[in-house]
């Protein structure tokens, strides 16, 4: 796996070992960012369930201001501040070692507030859906900011609608799909 773009483009990324992380593919994280793309320079992102923390460095790479990564996997922390120190990003980047749904009240007491908001948490255990409440909850996306939710395919988001909450683009790639977010 590698940073595809932007000043760590090419370097390499080290992922934790073993089926309880799956890296986005080259094709998928290109494709995404090829969408998100102008939104990156200077903002504020989000990587929650960040695993290797791959696109939250393939973000500060192509532009990002700031990028806040929360894990809580010992291997994938361990991965994380290694991937940050070899691509030379450290200085942008915060690691948060804590599960996502709680570490969203915290960044909110901090007074954190994100422009894109990424997570890919483990498929068809509903963790997007308690993610996607606290974060109506607490309001750390920025008004005009979008969520981007990477699940399985067959992941049912029409729960969406009853929250402050919009699906404003889906994009499918096979087994998994990128749901873009924003609100209403």
């Amino acid at each position: 796996m590698r940073v595809i773009s932007g000043k760590a483009g090419r370097l390499l990324l080290v992922t934790p070992k073993g089926l309880a992380v799956r890296p986005t593919t080259d094709r998928i994280k290109e494709t995404l960012f090829n969408i998100i793309n102008p939104y990156l320079f200077e903002c504020e992102f989000l990587d929650l369930f960040a695993g290797s923390g791959a696109i939250g460095i393939e973000a500060l790479s192509r532009g990002a201001a700031k990028c806040v990564f929360v894990e809580n996997s010992r291997e994938s922390k361990d991965c994380i501040e290694k991937n940050l120190k070899s691509t030379r990003l450290e200085e942008n980047a915060e690691l948060l070692f804590r599960d996502a749904v709680m570490a969203i009240p915290v960044l909110y007491n901090q007074g954190k507030r994100f422009d894109i908001i990424f997570m890919d948490p483990p498929y068809n255990m509903e963790h997007e859906k308690k993610v996607l409440e606290q974060l109506e909850k607490t309001r750390i996306l920025k008004e005009d900011g979008m969520i981007i939710v990477e699940a399985s395919a067959d992941t049912d988001f029409s729960y969406i609608e009853d929250s402050c909450f919009t699906i404003t683009r889906e994009k499918k790639y096979g087994s998994n799909k990128h749901i873009f977010i924003a609100y209403k």
